[in-house]
């Protein structure tokens, strides 16, 4: 069946989606409806990917697909109040953290086909990470079909739900602790002297060098960070300087305290 596609919510991940999908998917992009309580929200994405905005309850009246991308405390309030209108026909792919599939099919209260998806902002530029759940109704065809929606914006994943927790907690917000990784050392290249587009393209060259590094010889971190690390040098200098000030204990806790909240988002009322 042709599904016409949704979007409840205009945020920031709405944004990144539709972004992504828009460069590789231009016929998923016809004629799709919108809907977000902010009308400069609403606006915005009619001007850039040509969306139609609608009231919520016609939006799921006319569309057959529809990707709920509000914040989770949201979730509920939009379900109830469109309830009426949800069919077994509908699919209905939710990317709002902690939100179960469980949940929203009791929440609509039929055998209702969810699809539980959780992205990060990099599929802005096609290299994000996109985990993939199927809820209990649906079928592998709808776990197929979302992944071939998102495959143009990244890497995606079909995982077992009790693992979206986790998986929030790391890939979901894993983004703003790279970027703060990465802000913390271009301040620190600044500190010694470097000037800011030094700073920037050293810092930036290092970390995707690195990175392709660990991907291309398959070896783990740890390895790769011996090799590093000579007999009294400066790398072991700098190693045991971000230890001592816990570096693993920080992403330790940051790590753990991501996903509790995850946890506790799919608990809120």
């Amino acid at each position: 069946m042709m599904r016409v596609p949704g979007v409840i919510g205009c945020g920031k991940m709405a944004y990144a989606l539709l972004k992504g999908i828009s460069k590789n998917d231009v016929k998923f992009m016809d004629g799709i409806l919108v809907n977000d309580v902010d009308v400069a929200r609403r606006s915005l994405f009619q001007q850039e990917f040509s969306v139609t905005p609608v009231e919520q309850n016609e939006l799921v009246k006319s569309s057959r697909l529809v990707i709920l991308a509000v914040k989770p405390q949201q979730v509920r309030s939009v379900l109830a109040s469109t309830r009426e209108f949800w069919t077994s026909d509908h699919l209905l792919i939710s990317v709002a953290a902690g939100i179960t599939t469980a949940t929203l099919e009791n929440e609509i209260g039929i055998h209702l086909p969810v699809v539980r998806v959780m992205p990060n902002t990099p599929c802005l530029v096609g290299e994000g990470v996109l985990a993939i759940s199927g809820g209990r109704h649906a079928s592998a065809t709808d776990v197929q079909l979302v992944e071939k929606m998102f495959n143009s914006l990244g890497k995606t994943l079909v995982v077992d739900e009790k693992y979206m927790d986790a998986v929030t907690a790391v890939s979901g917000s894993g983004p703003a602790y790279i970027f703060l990784v990465v802000e913390s050392l271009i301040n620190a290249a600044l500190q010694v002297g470097l000037d800011a587009n030094m700073a920037r393209n050293l810092v930036l060259n290092t970390i995707s060098g690195s990175i392709s590094m660990i991907e291309q010889s398959g070896e783990h971190p740890a390895v790769l960070r011996e090799q590093v690390c000579s007999p009294a040098g400066t790398t072991i200098a700098g190693i045991r300087q971000l230890e001592e000030n816990g570096i693993r204990k920080a992403f330790f806790q940051a790590v753990e305290k991501a996903y509790q909240r995850s946890i506790e988002l799919g608990k809120d009322k």
